[in-house]
């Protein structure tokens, strides 16, 4: 199962173990588990604080494994083979219940620690799904740290069945206690925000005591990191305010077109950028979604009011929010959004394995789309409002090759159907001729493009007919000391290397404003 690189770097992380741990397999006859048995080998084999042993009754999911610090009632377990992205996930997993601390906050471990209740918490992932990881390895931590937690992290692609009988149709899914507890991207932070009712509040009274910044940047994504550390380098007081840090880059799955990185993805880019911001002098507020920007008055201080209603005040704000999935805005995708409904195709994908779908965009990104779900359904329709595909030619030939896509072009969706429990099909609209035509299938992948985070300025900052903050060559807005980056402004190409260069110079614009108005 692991290629000698990868036995390598994990016996080099075993060293790490603190406790000695017991793999537990339970099993049945299917391929699958004579793979997972042949992992569990390989662990086993790599130090000496693992026993491995087979007890197929221990658990009715097969085949699944759990991981069990000896002698005491600390495990995780996962139902099913956790490669491909949580490979990282079983790694932290064998060395946190092996005693391996973890890197949290000691607040926020804290707070897991204090949590009472019963949490029976089942997570549904897919091993191609980017955004996954960070739930699994949230709620294994909180598993370990707290004895009234227990977390399943299940593989959907291996539990089909089990999949349609709960309708899962996006990942991550998660459960607590029989009923669904969230879907998407949660960190540690969001988990115990739903959990811990009075974690919002106390949140507030801390943001309300902060002095205020030279430089507040309001969002987390690479505009944002990048003013951050720009502005923190002048060794000027510095906060980020974002309602998660990463932003879209969280959402995006190869990158290969960054200067200098031949390939990375997302979340390790988005970890990467965090990683560097936290070297730096830098007041990260996570979890804080920004409502209202108010303009400086005579104490020379903007503020910045989030959703919870404390007010943060800053001699400059870089506002760098970023953009999120534009949606189709038609009857039923709102009520079947997550049901069938879904725009990471990555992510969702494997849960559509041999039924049929559609990707709405004609674009890189809908192309793009198409072709990595040709291999995993049993047909795709690629539907674009224009009269021809606006993807590179390069992907255009590759989606032309596939036997199993068809493309319809000058079309106009108009609704997804449903039969109230999940997608049954879609209408669309021939531009041509005004007929409306009918598709059955299961899925709907929406890839139309971005839509700027910019409602909340409405009436403050100038805007954009299509939402976008105006800004000048030296990232400065409408509204003295408020500087903007990235894709929330009108900056013409919304690329992630782009959006650093704008963040470093909103950052210098900001920090020229804050010395000449001294």
């Amino acid at each position: 199962m692991l290629d000698q690189n990868l036995v390598t770097q994990l016996q080099a992380y075993l060293q790490k173990l603190q406790q000695p741990i017991e793999l537990v397999a339970s099993l049945d006859d299917r391929d699958a588990s004579r793979e997972l048995w042949a992992l569990l080998q390989q662990i086993d084999g790599l130090s000496d604080l693992i026993t491995l042993r087979r007890d197929d009754d221990a658990h009715p999911r097969r085949p699944s494994f759990a991981i069990v610090r000896a002698g005491t009632d600390v495990q995780v377990r996962f139902a099913g083979i956790p490669m491909g992205h949580e490979f990282t996930s079983l790694v932290l997993a064998l060395l946190q219940v092996g005693g391996h601390p973890s890197r949290e906050s000691q607040e926020l471990l804290e707070q897991v620690r204090g949590l009472e209740g019963d949490f029976g918490f089942e997570t549904y992932f897919s091993l191609s799904c980017q955004n996954c990881p960070d739930v699994v390895q949230a709620l294994n931590l909180m598993a370990v740290l707290n004895p009234n937690i227990r977390h399943v992290a299940i593989d959907g692609a291996l539990f089909q069945e089990e999949v349609e009988a709960r309708q899962v149709m996006a990942v991550p899914t998660v459960y607590l206690n029989g009923e669904v507890f969230g879907s998407g991207r949660m960190g540690l932070e969001e988990i115990l925000a739903k959990l811990d009712t009075g974690a919002a509040a106390r949140a507030a009274d801390r943001l309300r005591e902060k002095a205020p910044f030279d430089v507040l940047v309001v969002g987390g994504g690479p505009a944002g990191a990048a003013a951050a550390i720009y502005a923190a380098r002048k060794g000027i007081r510095t906060g980020v305010a974002a309602e998660r840090f990463g932003g879209q880059v969280l959402d995006t799955m190869a990158i290969e077109n960054f200067t200098s990185v031949p390939y990375t993805e997302g979340p390790k880019l988005a970890a990467d950028l965090e990683r560097h911001v936290r070297e730096y002098d830098v007041d990260i507020m996570n979890l804080q979604r920004a409502a209202k920007l108010i303009p400086a008055g005579d104490d020379g201080l903007v503020g910045v009011e989030m959703e919870n209603g404390a007010v943060l005040k800053s001699r400059s704000v870089v506002l760098a929010t970023g953009a999120r999935w534009r949606q189709l805005g038609v009857p039923g995708e709102a009520d079947y959004r997550n049901k069938g409904v879904a725009y990471c195709p990555h992510c969702d994908g494997p849960l559509f394995k041999g039924k049929r779908v559609a990707v709405i965009g004609g674009g890189n990104s809908g192309v793009e789309a198409a072709i990595d779900l040709a291999g995993i359904v049993a047909h795709v329709t690629l539907i674009e409002f224009d009269g021809k595909l606006r993807a590179d030619e390069v992907l255009q030939r590759k989606l032309r090759s596939l036997p199993n896509v068809d493309v319809v072009v000058s079309a106009r969706t108009t609704e997804v159907l449903g039969d109230g429990q999940k997608v049954i099909g879609l209408l669309y609209e021939d531009r041509g001729t005004g007929k409306v035509e009918s598709l059955a299938l299961e899925g709907v992948f929406v890839q139309i493009g971005l839509l700027p985070n910019t409602e909340w300025l409405k009436g403050t900052v100038e805007l954009s007919p299509r939402g976008e903050i105006v800004i000048d060559e030296r990232g400065a807005t409408n509204v003295p000391g408020v500087f903007a980056a990235g894709d929330a402004t009108t900056v013409p190409y919304k690329q992630i290397i782009i959006a650093m260069g704008a963040g470093s110079t909103a950052a210098l614009s900001a920090f020229d404003h804050l010395i000449r108005s001294t």
